[in-house]
């Protein structure tokens, strides 16, 4: 994540691995109405209900979470909220981790009370955890209102916010700000241009790469002149190696950031009473958004509460909270169908003309194999 498909949505406007030390077995998981296994929960009418799986959840009292950094799409309230209505204690581990770490950490830590109970991934983790069959099936109240190309259709992930990579700017340290990426070639922005994090590993620089191809003529099925961009990027001088984050940005470090608009437009408001003056602009030549994803762990020491953290995220309230941080909710739609979207946070999400398309599993899995074997030859040296 840190440095997080198929269908469209149609009102979208998308490593430091842990040690596999000792650690306590897990807590014996709860059991819904009728003695199913919190584990084996395909859905909360398999505990009884909705009241059912609260209770089995507040009976763990626990959830561990990875890979949530705090100012990262309005996660800060989203943590607290949960905590605070069901009175359950919430581990983030690793916060500043990526995907990769939160696959690496449900794989070195099975079997231990400390391993992650859900995960935040970017599209092409979710994809290849569930085809390692990492991730538990199980289908929250508003599966129907998620587009089913933004879900595994045995419900082993399911997109929950997006947005779109964008380019944000210190207007204090740059004269004139890049808006698109040819752009970013220019002399101008010498040692300035950043991703947040590795694309091998993490979502968003990924998608920092995918769309850097777009811009540069190639497409959903050819990421190779995105890793050819990044290449003459390094050459002229302009690719800055520092992962952007919250701290590069504040103290200056990265001045131009790719990452995704709801991260730039966040640190417009978080930063400004600091000095900074952090423009956001999505570029016309390279327009790619992607959503990232929710999964349950298939070990989940609190099955229970993994599940109702779930529910939790996808409720009208959750949603919400996403759009609040400048995120696209994947029920948006459905939300500004029936009323129940906070139209003062839609409003202030960063513009974007157009309906955005998204890559295919196929698609996603040759460009991480592409990026797999090509990205230290691009910006190595």
């Amino acid at each position: 994540m840190s440095a997080r498909i198929a269908g469209l949505v149609a009102a979208l406007t998308i490593a430091i691995p842990l040690s596999a030390a000792c650690g306590a077995a897990p807590t014996e998981s709860a059991a819904g109405s009728g003695g199913t296994d919190a584990k084996a929960a395909t859905s909360a009418a398999d505990f009884g209900g909705l009241d059912k799986l609260v209770e089995a959840a507040k009976k763990e009292g626990k959830l561990n979470v990875i890979a949530l950094p705090r100012d990262w799409a309005n996660y800060g309230e989203l943590l607290d909220t949960f905590s605070k209505k069901y009175g359950i204690t919430i581990t983030s581990d690793n916060p500043d981790g990526s995907s990769s770490d939160e696959i690496n950490a449900v794989k070195t830590l099975k079997g231990q009370d400390r391993a992650p109970d859900v995960l935040d991934l970017g599209q092409s983790f979710a994809l290849s955890g569930s085809q390692e069959g990492l991730f538990a099936p199980y289908k929250v109240a508003a599966w129907d209102k998620i587009p089913d190309g933004q879900k595994d259709p045995n419900g082993t992930w399911y997109n929950d916010y997006g947005g779109y990579v964008s380019i944000g700017c210190d207007a204090k340290k740059v004269a004139n700000c890049p808006q698109t990426y040819a752009d970013l070639l220019k002399p101008e922005y010498k040692g300035k241009v950043a991703l947040n994090g590795d694309p091998t590993k993490a979502g968003a620089a990924f998608a920092g790469v995918y769309a850097a191809s777009l811009a540069g003529g190639g497409s959903f099925d050819d990421i190779q002149p995105g890793l050819e961009f990044f290449k003459k990027l390094k050459a002229a001088g302009n690719f800055n190696p520092v992962e952007s984050t919250p701290a590069t940005v504040q103290n200056g470090e990265t001045p131009i950031s790719i990452d995704w608009d709801y991260l730039n437009a966040g640190y417009a408001d978080q930063f400004a009473a600091k000095g900074v003056e952090w423009k956001v602009a999505v570029p016309s030549d390279g327009k790619y958004a992607q959503f990232y994803a929710q999964a349950i762990n298939k070990d989940a020491p609190h099955p229970a509460a993994a599940r109702l953290w779930q529910e939790f995220l996808y409720s009208t309230e959750g949603q919400n909270l996403w759009l609040k941080g400048y995120a696209r909710a994947v029920l948006l739609p459905a939300m500004q169908a029936d009323g129940t979207a906070d139209a003062a946070v839609v409003a202030k999400l960063p513009a974007v003309e157009g309906t955005p398309t998204f890559p295919t599993e196929a698609q996603i899995n040759k460009a991480k194999e592409t990026l797999a074997t090509g990205w230290g030859a691009a910006v190595s040296g």
